[in-house]
């Protein structure tokens, strides 16, 4: 009886300091976090918001070591995002744990973009859900990181503590990807960050992360006279699909080469031999985020160029209509798109402008701006398969005027 009492003793001094050396690295990690996120006007949270942040206390419990499962020539994926789009992704492992007498899987995963980094080669990104979104946490699901670096003997620590929001609880203006299916549990995960019940936020645009043309993108533009057409990039072409598939930079809005490139690619689009009504940078060698689309809604239907073109809001009334593109010879499909949109741009004297668009004309913006983000509308197609939409046939009535152009 003393020998137990002797160690019940000398064990409680131990958990105790261990739960402080928790706390206190749990709590310099989310002091981390809050610096990035308010370090200036661009971030999602703004200082004074910092109050509404809430936390789980840090708990031993939820701090697991995991089987990983590598797999091995996992095709890419596009795991769509909160904001409409989407980003290319690669499974890299299964993670297995048990967590409060439960066993648990999580799938890792590595972002194709991110990979391209150094400084993101060992990244591996883990979404999920579980039964606490929408109640004491946010309802868009929570994220974990973990590093290649940190796998041992096919085994690696995950500490839930660490959980935290998407920025898009914060603030409108991000593409947080949205946790796959396998990625949703049904248990309760009461550790790391809670729901933030502040005010939300719209994203600053920041115009200093706008670049000029890389050399390269000087040698395309200028490979002939502002009256020649440009060549459209093919997705039958490796080479170019890299480029097709490749997310696109913001440009300079005073860019000396700027006129000459929408002029060259004004007289692409609108070739005889294969007209269009839309084209972005990316299909002429160009990854900068640059569109002209061909605005049906106006009067003389006029072609008009936007820098910087994002989208802000869609309207979750959707609608159905065929779909072709320049760069993808002979297929035409039906696609499920906002019926529609709040465009966000850069004008020419380097103003924000926002701008509601409805109708085709917001199908336009919608295939050309994903095209900025290396998104093809065959992508579209496949994301849509995997979605339930309800039909509003028996509920609404859509009417034009005869002899319009059809939305």
């Amino acid at each position: 009886m003393k020998k137990l009492i002797y160690l019940i003793t000398f064990m409680i001094p131990l958990y105790t300091f261990a739960q402080e050396s928790l706390e206190k690295e749990i709590q310099g990690y989310r002091d981390k976090q809050i610096r990035e996120m308010t370090k200036d006007e661009f971030g999602p949270l703004r200082e004074s918001q910092v109050a509404f942040l809430d936390f789980f206390p840090a708990n031993e419990s939820y701090v697991v070591t995991a089987e990983l499962e590598q797999l091995f020539a996992e095709p890419t994926f596009r795991m769509p995002t909160y904001d409409g789009t989407s980003n290319e992704y690669k499974r890299y492992g299964i993670l297995t744990f048990n967590l409060n007498g439960e066993k648990v899987t999580l799938t890792a995963y590595q972002s194709m973009a991110l990979f391209q980094n150094p400084a993101y080669k060992n990244h591996l990104f883990v979404p999920f859900m579980d039964n606490t979104n929408g109640g004491s946490t946010y309802e868009g699901g929570r994220y974990i990181d973990l590093s290649i670096e940190d796998i041992k003997d096919g085994k690696i620590k995950i500490d839930f503590n660490k959980a935290y929001n998407p920025y898009c609880a914060y603030s409108n203006g991000y593409r947080c990807p949205q946790p796959p299916k396998e990625n949703i549990l049904d248990i309760n995960i009461e550790a790391g960050e809670k729901k933030y019940k502040g005010p939300k936020n719209e994203r600053n645009v920041n115009k200093s992360v706008a670049k000029n043309f890389s050399d390269n993108e000087k040698k395309l533009i200028n490979a002939s006279d502002e009256n020649s057409l440009m060549h459209v990039y093919q997705i039958t072409d490796d080479q170019e699909l890299a480029v097709l598939k490749k997310p696109s930079e913001e440009i300079k809005f005073d860019d000396p080469l700027l006129d000459k490139l929408a002029a060259r690619m004004l007289l692409t689009v609108k070739n005889p031999e294969q007209p269009g009504v839309g084209i972005a940078g990316p299909q002429v060698g160009i990854n900068k985020n640059v569109i002209w689309v061909q605005r049906l809604d106006k009067k003389g239907e006029p072609f008009e160029f936007y820098l910087n073109p994002k989208i802000i809001w869609r309207s979750k009334l959707t609608r159905i209509g065929a779909e072709g593109c320049l760069s993808i010879p002979d297929l035409r499909e039906d696609v499920k798109r906002s019926y529609a949109i709040k465009l966000q741009y850069i004008s020419r004297k380097g103003e924000v402008v926002e701008e509601i668009i409805e109708g085709f004309t917001a199908v336009i913006f919608q295939h050309e701006v994903d095209h900025l983000y290396g998104i093809l509308f065959p992508d579209r197609l496949e994301e849509s398969a995997k979605i339930e939409y309800e039909s509003l046939k028996d509920k609404l009535e859509f009417q034009i005027q005869k002899g319009s152009i059809r939305p």
